[in-house]
């Protein structure tokens, strides 16, 4: 029995031979692709399937959020225009003023509409209280990516030291579908605290994803402090190999990257949030000739603002063309490797390449349907650059997760969205600014005097 049959749709499979159906269909069944083809040949085969009629759309696989902070949609324009130290400082004097199971629970379920609605159908995410997240992403029908945290700093916001964390990290693992752990990175965790979470990871056959060499800073600190760069210590310490993602990768020397490449490791590439935030261009020309699995990542909606993947396809399409000491190369990147990155290319990264990123039998029948009929999408020339270039994610007019439509027509299915904004917005009057009151007045924040860097020396 056929579930749902997607048809009448140009069908982008994203495939390993990028196949390309001007007029096909998706049949679904029991949450599974089971059959990709022609629209007349599985509408003949399947006559009484309950349809979605995609014509004049463009039908392509669920996109992958390579690196997110979903609950971050909370502090959303508190932390605009400075660097990353500075950002820092800022995040962690809100988070630690406001956090909780709840909050978490709530900021999550806005940033999941923001996502379902821009097709995002996967996303790999770090933040305090994951089973907050992961309840959010149940609810709405959402693929979360997460599970322990681990950041060893003053006060932390669940109120969990190292110890008692490990000690939880179990409970949490064996709840999770996709069992993932999320230690923040070198800088904010000793060695030994890494090896005891990558140990974690190798008992419970789990994905890793950390920070690592975001920006200079970062870097000379780690290397200051342990003789070795972040991904040189990560290497030395047995965390670098498949199954592994490292989120940002911007500063990195030529052994780092053959260090990553033989290792199997991904790569999170996060172009917008490096860029607002000054943390550098990412080597990325150079990772995806080493044979380095890189994925797009919008970071948290603080250092990019959104979360819709459109933003970072057209940047990871377009800013590496034109690079210090190199003659200008428009053939560098380029729209179909960019939207690789945001499809089948970005679920390899995270580890999940098997079960999602490509339209293909037996995977999971996450899709997304764009309209075309749209006049900055049209004529309809070439698929690949229409959704690199042009497309935005107000074009974005179903989305399909594990064959459930969870945005139909341009309105979301398992979220009351105004109530997820209005919860929020809430939230967001109480918290204090960055002089210490409270902010009453959404409208109106105080940026106050710039705080000292978040990164000891």
């Amino acid at each position: 029995m056929i579930d749902l049959l997607v048809t009448g749709g140009a069908v982008l499979t994203a495939d390993a031979a990028d196949t390309y159906l001007p007029d096909g269909a998706v049949a679904i069944a029991a949450g599974r692709i089971v059959e990709v083809g022609s629209a007349a040949e599985l509408g003949a085969r399947h006559p009484a399937a309950p349809t979605l009629d995609a014509r004049g759309c463009l039908v392509l696989p669920g996109l992958v959020n390579a690196h997110a902070h979903s609950a971050m949609t909370l502090f959303r324009g508190r932390a605009d225009d400075v660097d990353l130290q500075v950002f820092l400082e800022r995040l962690v004097a809100a988070e630690s003023a406001v956090l909780t199971a709840e909050v978490v629970r709530a900021a999550v379920r806005l940033a999941l509409a923001e996502s379902i609605r821009a097709g995002v159908t996967t996303a790999m995410d770090m933040y305090w209280f994951p089973e907050a997240g992961l309840a959010a992403a149940a609810e709405a029908g959402f693929r979360l990516v997460t599970g322990p945290t681990f950041m060893d700093v003053p006060g932390p916001p669940d109120g969990l030291d190292f110890a008692a964390r490990l000690r939880r990290a179990p409970g949490l693992l064996t709840r999770s579908a996709t069992r993932c752990v999320t230690p923040h990175s070198t800088y904010t965790l000793n060695p030994d605290q890494l090896l005891a979470v990558a140990e974690l990871a190798r008992e419970h056959d789990a994905l890793l994803h950390i920070h690592a060499a975001e920006n200079a800073v970062e870097t000379e600190t780690v290397r200051r402090r342990y003789g070795r760069r972040p991904v040189e210590l990560l290497h030395d310490l047995g965390l670098l190999r498949p199954g592994t993602l490292l989120a940002h990768a911007v500063h990195l020397t030529d052994e780092e990257i053959a260090l990553i490449a033989a290792s199997g490791a991904g790569v999170a590439h996060c172009p917008v949030s490096n860029l607002k935030l000054a943390s550098g261009v990412a080597r990325l020309p150079e990772l995806l000739a080493a044979g380095v699995p890189v994925g797009l990542g919008t970071d948290g909606a603080v250092s990019a603002n959104a979360l819709d993947l459109f933003g970072p396809i057209r940047a990871a399409a377009t800013l590496h063309r034109v690079s210090p000491g190199a003659a200008p190369d428009p053939t560098l990147i380029g729209a179909r490797t960019a939207v690789r990155m945001a499809t089948a290319d970005g679920a390899r990264a995270i580890g999940l390449g098997a079960l999602t990123g490509s339209i293909e039998v037996g995977k999971a029948a996450d899709l997304v349907v764009v309209d075309l009929n749209r006049a900055h999408l049209t004529p309809r020339h070439d698929p690949w650059s229409m959704l690199a270039y042009a497309a935005g994610p107000a074009d974005v007019r179903d989305t399909v997760i594990e064959g459930r439509i969870v945005l139909r027509d341009r309105r979301l299915l398992t979220i009351d969205e105004g109530a997820a904004i209005e919860e929020l917005n809430t939230l967001a009057a109480t918290l204090p600014n960055p002089s210490g009151r409270a902010n009453r007045d959404p409208d109106v924040t105080d940026t106050g005097s710039t705080p000292s860097p978040a990164i000891p020396a």
